[in-house]
Formats: C-alpha cells, structure tokens, sequence
C-alpha cells in the first residue's frame, strides 16, 4: 500500500522560507517520478515540482528558481525548499508519485501573510 505523509507547512510572511517533507512508503522515491502538488483554496490540484528517477527537477514556471525539490533515497523521502515565498504560495501541498499513485497524504498547510 502506497502511503505519503506531509509535514513542514505554517505561517510565514512574505519573502519567507519553509523546507517540506514527505515520507513514503509502498514504492521507492528512487525508482519512481515524485512530485509536490499544491491547491489552494477554490482552485484545481497543481504539480508544482517533479524529480525523476535519474535525480532530473522540473518546476511549474509560478515556482521555477524559488522551489527546490530533493529526495533522500536511504530515508525514502522527499523535500521541497520554498524560499521568497509569495501569498500566492498559499496552499496545501501534497507529494505523490507523477503520475499520481493510490490515495493521497492529508496534506500540509503553507500559508504566506504577513
């Protein structure tokens, strides 16, 4: 069974950073697309930022040169570092694989205001 926890979200002001991370459990993030989705409220699911099984990234162009995605193959994790974060960066953000895989985790709140 596939299973993705999400932690790391809270309140931050505008210009700010956060570092999110996401176990997983039932595949491998090293053999697998993973990837960082985010929604925010009143809006349809969003990939946000991808790396692939060869440790290639790719970012949606609202994230690109902000976001950074990573992975720790030992611990089966993965990351994302969000930095000069936006009030248009408020969402819940969710991993998964890409494409998608299962259920979804509950999410993380990120929240950007000042």
């Amino acid at each position: 069974q596939v299973q993705f926890v999400e932690s790391g979200g809270g309140l931050v002001q505008p210009g700010g950073s956060l570092r999110l991370s996401c176990a997983v459990s039932g595949i491998g993030v090293e053999t697998h697309k993973m990837g960082w989705y985010r929604q925010a409220p009143g809006k349809q699911r969003l990939l946000a930022a991808a790396i692939t099984s060869g440790g290639s990234t790719n970012y949606a162009n609202s994230v690109k040169g902000r976001f950074a995605i990573s992975r720790d193959n030992a611990k089966n994790m993965i990351y994302l570092q969000m930095n000069s974060l936006k009030p248009e960066d408020t969402a819940t953000y969710y991993c998964n694989g890409v494409p998608t895989y299962g259920d979804w985790g509950q999410g993380t709140q990120v929240t950007v205001s000042a």
